[in-house]
């Protein structure tokens, strides 16, 4: 006796259960999979060769290929060559694709060629939950994240970077020429081998400068100005972390606060979160069957035409205002500090005085009211208040929105917190489970299909989490 636990001779005979469904648990997460996928209608949702052609030679069902992604994704393997072998291996894959075992061509064709119909299972998927009332709120938190692209940094240009590349290959030059000089000069110091490797760096330098060239030809025609080789749609975007960026895409998404699900997502390749606010809130607002959200975010999403656009739609936005004034920086009287009184249509100032309406501009496309005092310069408090000649207040035509949404911010001081555990922890765990080259595909439209696989693969573990495999399995039955 070795007093260790000891395994199998491998040369031993085994015989292994006559059926795969004697390796799989009633429990499993994977028989959640295999009932949803069946459950679906694969030729409503828009899949290819949903109906088997009738010549030709026969290809996979779409719903083996789809379990398989569906399968991946639960358990962080997204690379259709690792699919491949886990096909061949994997005993829950075997059970699930009745050992089937596609080659990684065929199964990165498929996520490829049906990214609409797959981001319609991820929309399918939180309807189910929603019959389940797991969607008992009526509150979101809605935030963005930058998630890296296929594109190296020293793939993506923009004309800041362009002139900053070129003036350091121009100071390399420089350097490289002046050592050249030293050569001639003093022929014994410097080795000839030298002498050629920095002919051959200036050479190099040289060809870099010409493609330079070409590439800020081609800025010029590009719409933002900005060019990515590797992945056309990735875009330089900053971080939050001084002098740090990323190339890559801006990942939004709307989750229930109370069950932790993402109940919409989209991909956007903007660096900035002030355009989403609206049609994040929409796109919730139907997934949820809900008549009315309260809609949480952050201070990147404040916009007046998008605040203005989601209260129509019938939301009620909570997003913090930006501390941008120059005054109250300064330690004069900022905006807060004048009393606006609709009757009279006028601020009343710190002084004590009114500040009445002068004129209406428009500008960038919203129209504004101004307003200012008739005694500013005579006021005891101007020094506190403004070093021009008037104090001048700035009004937008539906300021109101703004008001109405400073009581809802005032009403509930832990909206902050609240939108931070509840959706950062997504991007938190969605940016751990893709690791640190997050997305594997090229272009905007394989992006987001990937992230809609993504967050399938987050939303059923989080429904098996709260109701149990059990539970599920029972919901999905016909």
């Amino acid at each position: 006796m070795t007093r260790y636990v000891e395994g199998e001779d491998r040369l031993q005979n085994v015989l292994f259960p006559e059926r795969l469904e004697d390796w799989i648990s009633e429990d499993n997460p994977v028989r959640v999979v295999d009932a949803f996928v069946d459950a679906l209608d694969l030729r409503a949702l828009g899949f290819e060769r949903a109906t088997a052609a009738q010549t030709g030679r026969p290809g996979y069902h779409p719903a083996t290929l789809l379990k398989i992604y569906v399968y991946g994704y639960l358990n962080r393997i997204a690379s259709s060559r690792r699919l491949e072998r886990e096909a061949q291996r994997n005993v829950e894959l075997m059970w699930l694709a009745q050992r089937l075992a596609p080659d990684f061509k065929t199964i990165a064709d498929f996520r490829r060629d049906n990214g609409p119909a797959i981001r319609k299972v991820c929309a399918q998927f939180v309807v189910l939950c929603r019959r389940l009332n797991l969607f008992s709120e009526a509150i979101v938190a809605i935030d963005g994240s930058k998630f890296k692209a296929v594109n190296n940094r020293d793939k993506n240009f923009t004309k800041h970077k362009l002139k900053a590349r070129m003036a350091q290959l121009e100071e390399s030059v420089a350097r490289y020429l002046e050592e050249l000089d030293r050569a001639d000069r003093q022929p014994g110091q410097v080795p000839r081998v030298r002498v050629d490797n920095l002919k051959g760096k200036i050479a190099k330098i040289r060809k870099q400068v010409r493609e330079l060239g070409n590439i800020d030809k081609q800025l010029k025609d590009a719409p933002d100005e900005q060019i990515s080789q590797t992945d056309p749609d990735a875009r330089s975007m900053a971080t939050s972390g001084r002098g740090t960026g990323i190339v890559g895409y801006n990942v939004q998404t709307a989750v229930d606060t109370k069950s932790h699900m993402v109940v919409a997502h989209d991909v956007l390749n903007v660096g900035h979160d002030r355009t989403a606010l609206a049609d994040m809130a929409r796109l919730a607002r139907r997934a949820m069957g809900k008549d009315h959200l309260l809609v949480l975010a952050d201070r990147g999403y404040f916009s007046g035409e998008q605040i203005l656009a989601c209260e129509r739609d019938g939301n009620s936005p909570v997003v913090p205002k930006p501390m941008t004034s120059g005054a109250g920086a300064e330690g004069r009287f900022d905006k807060r500090d004048f009393v606006y009184n609709a009757k009279r249509d006028a601020y009343l100032c710190p002084a004590g005085k009114w500040a009445i309406w002068r004129m209406t501009t428009e500008e960038k496309g919203l129209k504004l009211h101004r307003y200012w005092p008739s005694d500013c310069r005579s006021c005891h408090l101007k020094p506190q208040c403004t070093p021009a000649p008037e104090r001048k207040i700035t009004r937008w035509e539906h300021e109101e929105v703004f008001e109405r949404m400073q009581e809802r911010v005032n009403y509930l001081p832990m909206a902050s917190q609240l939108r931070r555990e509840t959706a950062e922890h997504v991007f938190g765990t969605l940016k751990s489970w893709m690791g640190p080259a997050h997305f594997l595909t090229k272009r905007l439209r394989n992006v987001r299909t990937e992230m809609s696989l993504q967050v399938l693969a987050y939303n059923m573990k989080r429904a098996m989490q709260i109701l149990g495999v059990p539970v599920l399995l029972r919901a999905m039955q016909p």
